[in-house]
């Protein structure tokens, strides 16, 4: 495969809208593109992580149309008590329990699922260290250290965890971890206390609350050229979508959390993807007004928005030219 059919990918989260993801990858992959890393938040690092496994787009199609997105609302027997959804976000710190996510997806990887799994062949023209040298990065908020995560990358600096042996489920379970709507992940790990290591957890959420467009993740930071492109699939129509979408009516504590919410989730990225050079390798997808927490989503809905993924980026490749993005932007 040539340099100029490789692309590396980064997937913006969406919830149930990442199934316009694998209709835009679909277009990618019948163009000849092969896919060295990707990069991805809640829903962008399922599929991303699918992608690494090297699962075809046609799978994916098949397990997304196969797979009833309201077995993902799992429940334990404190949401089904009277008034337990309020009890499971008081004492649970979210609604769903996660667990069905993170299984679900354990078994599509199978023997797949751990980072060892998907190391990056030795490339001498590589700039990457060691413990960077794998196909996926999973974007996760750290909100006990107040800071944003790349797994693997950050396992060993931030954690002292080996980052092969790690599960890719585990990871993606802490990047789909919507505040108040799945409960969070928690990460057990020991730190240094002077002489000693103690015992610690870190509490893990959705990435998109720091991070759910990480265009720049792949860019090489040696000041030399990129051998190859980094795509954006972005699930919006256009720069500028995100401002139409406020102001928003905020009256009671449900509606303060969902417009916090939207704000953590989109501010960080809005401040960069009006750039030129963002948009220039990004392919923004018009998700029909489906919310990342559609779960009931229909049949018919799926297809829309799996074709709305194909149209975006069939559009995207009429006239996307890699060097002259290089002379442009790089």
């Amino acid at each position: 495969m040539s340099d100029e059919l490789k692309a590396d990918l980064v997937l913006e989260g969406g919830g149930v809208k990442g199934i316009a993801l694998v209709g835009a990858l679909s277009v990618l992959a019948d163009a000849g593109y092969s896919f060295p890393r990707v990069a991805g938040t809640s829903a962008g690092a399922i599929v991303g992580a699918l992608v690494a496994a090297d699962m075809s787009t046609s799978r994916m199609r098949t397990v997304m149309a196969e797979t009833d997105y309201r077995r993902f609302q799992d429940t334990s027997l404190l949401d089904r008590l009277p008034g337990g959804r309020i009890l499971s976000v008081l004492f649970e710190d979210g609604v769903y329990e996660g667990e069905y996510l993170r299984s679900f997806l354990a078994e599509l990887l199978g023997d797949l699922d751990a980072f060892k799994a998907i190391t990056l062949p030795d490339d001498p023209d590589s700039a990457l260290p060691t413990d960077q040298r794998y196909r996926l990065v999973v974007m996760v908020s750290d909100v006990s250290l107040g800071r944003l995560v790349r797994f693997p990358w950050d396992y060993r600096p931030v954690y002292g965890l080996d980052p092969a042996e790690q599960k890719i489920s585990d990871a993606v379970r802490a990047s789909m971890s919507i505040p108040f709507f799945f409960e969070p992940a928690k990460l057990e790990y020991s730190r240094a206390d002077g002489d000693r290591r103690r015992d610690a957890h870190s509490v893990l959420v959705d990435g998109g609350m720091l991070s759910n467009f990480p265009i720049d993740v792949f860019d090489r930071t040696d000041d030399r050229a990129p051998r190859w492109p980094t795509l954006g699939i972005k699930l919006s129509t256009r720069p500028g979508a995100l401002a139409e979408s406020f102001p928003k009516n905020v009256e009671g504590p449900v509606d303060l959390a969902k417009a916090m919410i939207t704000t953590m989730t989109s501010f960080h990225d809005a401040m960069h993807v009006d750039r030129a050079a963002v948009q220039a390798r990004t392919i923004f997808v018009d998700t029909l007004g489906v919310k990342a927490t559609d779960f009931d989503i229909d049949a018919e809905m799926q297809e829309r928005l799996f074709q709305q993924g194909v149209n975006a980026a069939t559009a995207f490749l009429e006239t996307w030219d890699f060097e002259r993005y290089v002379a442009d932007h790089r």
